[in-house]
């Protein structure tokens, strides 16, 4: 592929898609980036960057570039080579919610053009590609699959602030409806990324996405289940894990935690269990319990709290709880589907002043009702209790462990007389 006269969308300029739009303009491509966020847009071409991934620098770069446009107008769009969807799939009652890959096929397919390649990225059940996105695709185009464009699948690997893998260097699965757009597909990425791993089909590149979230999930789950009845019985989880951790073969680490955030592992197992209940009428169990143990280790943190507060001869009904880090995960600013979420619900239901420490989280979605304070001596010593859920580079977890107050840790990260771990 000759990327110098290429022209590629990326719908959806968020952690996934934006990270797509920068490395595709490192390669020589024209760039439109699409997204339906005012405020997103603004920010973009204000040069301001809020994936934590991509620095404003990068981003500066590609704007003066001339070859990146951040935009709302599907005009924009016209006469692209290759549109990447990367939007959200999340959960609506339980139930996948595929609106966002809906909207963007039919503003898509207006712009579509003979020869075209489109690939998701978005994660989704086995069979949304051929089932979902190509009708939309031809309807509003008049054109057909596999005769006129092409059509693939490309699951999203972003490890939002891994500093190890990034968009490049991860091996990168590729899929088409059939081998000339698989070859289009894998063209455009070997562009992109260091290495491509070709699959047969848009559905095993689909299942493989749902395949490695599910594989954590459940391990999380599992870990998560043990450090309950570790702590219960008197046994130290956390020493046993590290112990495990030195068998060189058979066993992968985990670790328990609050519980789980992010879009992917509160949500994409979830997809697959409900197109196994759908498609074949059966109950996926290892994701269904899953979920039940991951859901619910907010509420267990929360009565750790209570016990810890009791300890000192306090209610929790009153108390002031200090929240270090709301985000779901280390080093960035994503608070989607944050198990400090759950957590501020649960301890507010029961009477407790919630004052959260987080700089990372962008100020438009910063859960309402919570006081927003710096992480100091002086806002951890104003608490009557403090629970570490994010273990953010930038926390000097000194302060932690020097702490007046009782700290519940839920990463096993601080040592000291006040701490005690999940």
């Amino acid at each position: 592929m000759t990327s110098q006269t290429k022209r590629a969308v990326i719908v959806g300029q968020g952690y996934v898609g934006l990270p797509v739009a920068m490395r595709a303009v490192d390669a020589g491509y024209q760039v439109v980036g699409l997204d339906v966020d005012d405020r997103r847009i603004d920010g973009l071409r204000n040069g301001e960057s809020y994936v934590d991934d991509i620095t404003s620098e990068t981003l500066n770069a590609a704007l003066q570039s001339g070859r990146y446009l951040p935009t709302k107008d599907y005009a924009e769009a016209a006469g692209f080579d290759v549109a990447v969807i990367t939007v959200p799939t999340p959960l609506s009652e339980g139930i996948p919610d595929l609106t966002f890959i809906e909207d963007s096929a039919r503003s898509l397919s207006a712009h579509l053009s003979k020869g075209a390649t489109v690939i998701l990225e978005s994660t989704t059940y086995p069979g949304t590609t051929e089932e979902l996105l190509i009708p939309l695709l031809e309807q509003g185009s008049g054109l057909t699959a596999g005769e006129d464009f092409f059509v693939g699948y490309s699951p999203e690997r972003i490890d939002p602030g891994n500093k190890t893998w990034n968009f490049q260097n991860t091996p990168k699965v590729v899929s088409g409806i059939d081998a000339a757009s698989l070859e289009r597909v894998q063209a455009f990425y070997d562009d992109l990324v260091e290495r491509t791993v070709p699959v047969s089909g848009t559905k095993e590149a689909e299942l493989t996405k749902l395949l490695e979230n599910t594989f954590r999930h459940v391990n999380i789950a599992l870990v998560n289940e043990l450090a309950i009845f570790g702590h219960q019985l008197g046994v130290d989880v956390w020493e046993s894990i590290e112990a495990a951790s030195s068998k060189p073969f058979g066993y992968m680490k985990f670790t328990p935690g609050p519980g789980v955030g992010g879009h992917c592992l509160p949500v994409d197992p979830s997809y697959l269990s409900w197109q196994v209940r759908r498609k074949l009428g059966q109950s996926f169990r290892f994701v269904e319990l899953a979920n039940d143990i991951n859901d619910h280790m907010p509420d267990y943190v929360a009565q750790r709290l209570m016990v810890l507060l009791n300890r000192a001869g306090k209610a929790l009904n009153g108390s002031r709880i200090v929240l270090v880090g709301l985000s779901y995960k280390r080093n960035t600013g994503d608070i989607r589907e944050s198990p400090s979420l759950r957590l501020i619900d649960v301890l507010r239901e029961l009477g407790a002043v919630i004052v959260g420490v987080d700089d990372r989280v962008e100020p438009h979605r910063w859960p309402a009702g919570v006081e927003q304070a710096p992480y100091t001596a002086e806002t951890i010593a104003s608490a009557d209790a403090v629970v570490l859920v994010t273990d953010h580079e930038e926390f000097d977890l000194n302060l932690l462990a020097e702490s007046p107050v009782p700290v519940l840790d839920t990463k096993n990260r601080v040592t000291g007389p006040s701490i005690e771990r999940l």
